[in-house]
Order: structure tokens, then sequence, then C-alpha cells
């Protein structure tokens, strides 16, 4: 009843909080059809006749992990229908690129919109990426007959899921998967602490990592973002925040003394107006060059500023080194896989511990964390200008970053192969209820 009451509280406050929140108010418009327009998509296309698995990931982060699973699950599984949904805005863009039979936002953890999703699509399976639980999908899912299951599934050490009241709410919805495959053994004795059977619990791996690799390979050689980053030691700062910027913009001040044909191209997390003002301002009060906007440039230029969305991927492969932001913040470490993908060493702030991928990558000799108090400019500067002035050592480490990712694959296909497996125990199934028959 708790965890009913904050839903329903969230959902009648989400409108007013959206009018001080751009992001927060594009889903909440986004989302309030949502639900009519799966079932629209069900009452016309549900094919009775066919198996039906709903995928949902919240964000990016974690759309990408399910994209790499998906993928492989339609190879063993052709004759499935998929439905794909997510909850961020951000995520909207990832989701139309899926390969999936219809694609929308999730509507609110409710009873009355859960069930009718649930009688209408009838899937045979649920399948949630990383942790994005929800207990009212969850447990009706499993309730109907519905195999529910998680992909990718990490929890972190310090997450609020492992706390009472939150763990208390959502471990229902944890207790009703019927199969988990977890990243790490570590991952799988904190899942089991949430609720999740042992006996159901199997440690696949992280398809991140398969993810990431089909991406650089998708690039093509001539892609114009590549060049953005060719004649000059260029670094790519992806996804910062402004506490990453003030390090980064300091640094390269200092570093322009010393190299001063070095490039830096900046990435913000969320290149909103006031962000990209903001970091403008930063830049002129170290005396920089006036950062040139990558809507505007028509070549590469000393400090570039990514002024839109889903292009960070890409532009590591620009560069000879990376940073990645949210190491100097509480938001936490964005993804360092997308750069060591592309062989690059990489370089983040100072609270990085719960970050897998990273601690992957420091254990190998292939990313160096700065430290966290007032000397992380000059000991980022001094990195820079090592991996410029030492090319062989900066080669190394990329290539050390490289082979993090390259071990690593192969779990979105036995994911996959884990979800295959409980379709086919399934079948055959019982044909749709005699209540949707009616449709047209």
């Amino acid at each position: 009843m708790g965890y009913r009451a904050a839903v329903r509280l969230g959902t009648a406050l989400a409108p007013f909080v959206g009018r001080f929140h751009p992001k927060l108010r594009a889903g909440t418009v986004a989302r309030i059809e949502a639900g009519d327009r799966l079932l629209e998509w069900a009452r016309w296309n549900r094919d009775p006749a066919r198996p039906l698995a709903w995928f949902h990931a919240a964000s990016v982060g974690e759309g990408l992990q399910a994209q790499s699973v998906l993928l492989a699950f339609r190879r063993l599984q052709p004759q499935c229908q998929v439905v794909y949904t997510h909850f961020s805005p951000s995520a909207a863009e990832l989701a139309r690129r899926m390969e999936a039979d219809a694609v929308d936002y999730l509507p609110y953890d409710l009873p009355g919109p859960v069930d009718r999703l649930l009688h209408e699509l009838d899937p045979y399976l649920l399948v949630f990426a990383k942790l994005d639980i929800w207990p009212e999908l969850s447990t009706r899912a499993a309730t109907s007959g519905c195999d529910v299951a998680i992909v990718a599934a990490t929890v972190s050490p310090g997450s609020s899921r492992l706390r009472w009241p939150v763990r208390h709410y959502l471990e229902p919805g944890y207790r009703s998967i019927t199969a988990a495959a977890a990243i790490s053994p570590e991952d799988a004795l904190r899942l089991e602490r949430l609720g999740v059977p042992r006996d159901r619990i199997h440690v696949l791996g992280d398809p991140r990592f398969d993810s990431v690799v089909n991406r650089v390979r998708e690039v093509p050689d001539d892609e114009s973002l590549l060049h953005l980053g060719r004649g000059a030691p260029t670094l790519v700062a992806g996804s910062t925040w402004p506490a990453d910027e003030s390090v980064l913009l300091g640094a390269f001040r200092r570093l322009r003394q010393r190299q001063p044909d070095a490039r830096l191209i900046v990435v913000p997390h969320d290149p909103t107006p006031d962000h990209l003002v903001g970091l403008e301002r930063t830049a002129r009060a170290e005396g920089l060059p006036l950062p040139v906007r990558l809507s505007a440039a028509e070549q590469p230029a000393p400090l570039l500023v990514v002024d839109r969305m889903g292009v960070l991927a890409t532009l590591y492969g620009a560069g000879t080194m990376a940073f990645v932001g949210g190491g100097f913040g509480r938001s936490g470490l964005h993804s360092v896989l997308e750069p060591a993908a592309w062989g690059v060493p990489v370089l983040f702030g100072p609270y990085w511990r719960n970050s897998r991928d990273a601690a992957l990558l420091v254990d190998a000799g292939a990313a160096v964390a700065l430290p966290h108090d007032r000397s992380a400019a000059r000991a980022l500067t001094e990195q820079w200008a090592t991996w410029i002035e030492d090319d062989e050592s900066r080669q190394l480490q990329g290539s050390r970053a490289r082979n993090v990712v390259e071990q690593n694959v192969g779990a979105s296909e036995r994911s996959a192969a884990l979800l295959a497996s409980l379709i086919s125990a399934r079948l055959p199934r019982r044909s749709l209820p005699e209540a949707r028959s009616g449709r047209p």
C-alpha cells in the first residue's frame, strides 16, 4: 500500500514539478497517452499465434544493454513479437532504433494501467534491464503466468535499493523474477539481498561490452565527426557536468602553455542553453579561445563544445585520449566503455569506485583516476601532457582499454539464450483470452 500511495502521489505531482524541470515535463506529457497507444497497437497488431516478449529499459544506458540482448534474442526467437518501453525522455531516440514491433513510454506503475496492458499484450516474457524493476508490473505479470526476467543485472554497493524502506517496497517485484542474468558474482549476491531467489540467478556478464563494440564497428571510416580530432592531439571529454568542466578548462589552460596545438572537445551531459552559456563563461574566465559549438563548426577547433545529443559514442573515436564526466560530483561516473572500445586511454574524477567498468580499466592500467583535492587540474594537465609527449605509452594504455572490452564480450548471447529458453519452455501456450477475441 505504501508503494502505491507513493506512485499515486508522484503521478499527481509530476505535472506541477515538470513546470520547473523540462526533462520531467517532457516525460510526463509523453506518458499521458502511452498506455492507450500500446493498447491500440495490441488491439490491431497482436498476433495470438505468436509469443510476445516485452523489454523495458529506463534510460539510455540500460537501453544500450537491452538493445544488444534484444538483437541476439530476435535471432534465437524470430517468431516472437517484441514490445519495448522506456521511462526517460533521453531514451526516446534510442528506442526508435530498437528492432521492436512497438515502442513507447512505460505508463505509471499503477494497478489499473498495468492490468489493462498485460491483458491486451498477453506477454509470455517480461524483461527488465539492469535494475529498473517496477513492482506492480512485475508481480502482476508473474501472477498472470508471464515469466519475468532481468538482464545486465547490477546493484552498486551503495544503492538505495538495498536500504530500508526502499528495499521493503521493491522486494515483491524482485521475488517475482523467474531468471536474473547478473553481471558479476558480487551483483548476484546483492540481487539475492533484494529478494531474487538464489537458484534463479545466473552470472552471465555485462551486455554493454557487446553493445559498445558493435557501435564502434558500425561507424564508417569517412564519418565527418571523426575528422574533428585529426591533425592534432585531441582529448574528448564526454558526459561532463560543471564540476568536471571547471577542472578540464583549468587544466587545458595550463596545457596550452606547454602544448599549444592541443585540442579539447567537450560533450556536456545535458547541453541546455544555460549549461552551454555557463561553460563558455568559464572558458573566457580561464583566458581560453572562444569555444566553437558543433552546430557552427566547419573545421576542427582548439576548443569545441557539442550542443546536441546522440553523438558522443562516435566522437570518442575522434580523440587520442578521453575524459569521462561524473567523477567530480555525486551523480555518478558515466560510461567509460565507449572510449575504451575505441582503444583510447581514459581519465575521470575521484568518485568512480561504484563503477565496475572503471575499476576494470584502472586495474588493467588503462585508465587514470584524478585526485579529489585542488591538485586535480594540475594532475590532469600532467597526464594529458604525458599522453601527448609519450605516444608509445598512450597507445599502450589505449590498447589495454580495448583489451578489457574485448575480453568481456559475449554476455548478450548468453543472456539471450537464457531468455529464449524461457520462451521455448512455455510453447505451445494457450490462445489469447476470449475476452479479446472481439477485436477487428
